[in-house]
């Protein structure tokens, strides 16, 4: 099979010859959309909109509620067509959902293990729940579970399959704060051990932070605002430039935060951001 066969693609009708394959140099993107454009009632909420992935980084993606987020999402996990515009995915990929979607007639391991194939299907899942940390859970019902325990079997669920880019839908939006902050930790370390691409899609400002190599915001049905988070991992609020960062990133999502009225930590000038490239609405882009 050509070189491709690893990746579903999906053009539009005029589709091919459109110059997708012209950059040869590194490695592959995991993720490759061009020109992505898709409308409800003759409202685009995707605007030829350009998008690229490499293997194993984590990007997290922002915007206003209806700025196309999950819909862009819900391209890249198979589930809506795409009509215009030319996108390139792995046929190794999984999704975590704000809420985990456990059957209830099946006990804890054989959620995880739902669609695998082979003798080791069950192993798989016992393995996939023991590094989440639901190892004395296998065999339970998903009702008896807590809301931070029904999720990690879905990050299970996800993880089993071992794919090539894992899309994270807010997953821990439904969680309480301290379960969330115990969730990022999980997934961090997750992604650091298995290294899948992963597109998260947040409304969180500082669990993108702490989680992404790259911050996106969605504005408009196009990338808006692009900002590299380079500080080391493990990351914390504390940590220097988080701050900075914050204010950045809150900037581009049209949140002036002393317009209203919050309080600021002193802010190194914009030149000495560490990874901001000035691609902030009204800024002005930086190609």
């Amino acid at each position: 099979m050509a070189a491709d066969a690893d990746f579903h693609t999906a053009l539009n009708r005029q589709g091919k010859g459109d110059g997708m394959n012209a950059d040869t140099h590194g490695p592959r993107p995991t993720v490759r959309i061009r020109g992505l454009t898709r409308a409800f009632g003759g409202a685009p909420v995707l605007n030829a909109l350009d998008l690229q992935i490499a293997p194993g980084e984590f990007v997290a993606l922002l915007g206003r509620s209806g700025s196309g987020k999950t819909t862009l999402l819900r391209t890249l996990a198979g589930l809506d067509l795409v009509e215009h515009g030319h996108v390139e995915m792995p046929a190794r990929r999984a999704v975590v959902f704000q809420e985990p979607r456990l059957l209830p007639w099946k006990r804890v391991w054989r959620n995880v293990a739902l669609g695998l194939r082979g003798e080791d299907a069950r192993a798989r899942a016992l393995a996939a729940l023991d590094e989440v940390g639901l190892g004395h859970r296998v065999q339970a019902w998903p009702l008896t579970l807590s809301g931070g325990e029904a999720q990690r079997a879905g990050l299970a669920r996800a993880l089993v399959r071992d794919p090539e880019l894992l899309l994270l839908d807010e997953p821990f939006a439904a969680v309480d704060a301290l379960t969330r902050l115990r969730m990022q930790a999980l997934v961090s370390a997750l992604w650091l051990r298995h290294r899948p691409a992963v597109l998260l899609v947040t409304h969180d400002v500082d669990e993108a932070l702490l989680l992404a190599d790259r911050a996106l915001v969605l504005d408009g049905g196009r990338i808006g605002a692009e900002l590299v988070v380079n500080l080391p991992r493990p990351r914390r609020h504390a940590d220097p430039g988080f701050a900075a960062l914050r204010h950045r990133l809150l900037l581009a999502l049209g949140v002036d935060e002393a317009a209203a009225g919050l309080s600021l930590v002193d802010l190194p000038a914009e030149e000495t951001m560490p990874g901001w490239n000035g691609r902030v609405a009204g800024i002005g882009a930086a190609e």
